[in-house]
């Protein structure tokens, strides 16, 4: 795929979705790093509810690092991988609450060092809060890119590095979930809707059963 046409499918998400932005709900940086751990290999849907009562008991970094484990669980026990995901956000709390004084740090290596984050959680970060121009290839990214062919890769890795390097600089910081949102609710895993895609003049997906 040529520049000029990634150019074009950039143009046309952003003119699409003017604003695009997490669908998590968060009124901190803290509540947004907790919530993306809970949102992996789970909905955003479901991580809403289960924050809503996690963030009405604990809202901000001290306060969730007091909670017993227990009552973590229950919080979020509609969530896959629930055990596991209420010790690492509860360690991460005591970690910003002690270390970073309750504020989560603007750096990467110190988002990866925190319990439940790699680089798809420090880039949403990275991201949404300090407005960095980063991109955390979920699975929805990672099949547009192949399936389009904007920036094709084996693994997440190397579709991140590919779209870094190869999406224009006037949409960077909005790429990531410009894609995301298209994944979503346009071009879907099954059954994409093709017929009312902003992009389908663009695309290079091969709609031979669509």
């Amino acid at each position: 795929m040529n520049p000029q046409k990634r150019f074009k499918i950039f143009e046309a998400l952003s003119k699409n979705t003017p604003n695009p932005t997490t669908e998590l709900n968060y009124q901190t940086p803290f509540q947004l790093l907790i919530a993306v751990i809970l949102s992996a290999q789970a909905t955003d849907k479901s991580v809403n509810k289960a924050t809503l009562l996690l963030f009405n008991k604990a809202s901000n970094a001290k306060q969730l690092a007091q909670m017993q484990l227990s009552d973590i669980e229950s919080c979020i026990k509609t969530i896959g991988l629930y055990k596991t995901k209420a010790k690492n956000i509860l360690e991460t709390a005591k970690i910003i609450h002690v270390k970073f004084k309750g504020e989560v740090p603007h750096d990467r290596l110190l988002l990866e060092a925190l319990p439940g984050v790699g680089r798809k959680t420090a880039n949403v970060i990275l991201n949404t809060i300090f407005n960095e121009p980063a991109i955390a290839v979920d699975t929805h990214i990672f099949r547009i890119s192949n399936r389009i062919n904007i920036a094709p890769g084996e693994n997440v890795l190397q579709v991140e590095k590919k779209l870094m390097k190869v999406t224009p600089k006037e949409f960077l910081k909005d790429a990531h979930h410009l894609l995301i949102l298209h994944g979503r609710y346009t071009c879907t895993a099954r059954l994409p809707k093709c017929s009312r895609c902003v992009i389908n003049d663009l695309c290079e997906y091969k709609k031979k059963n669509y």
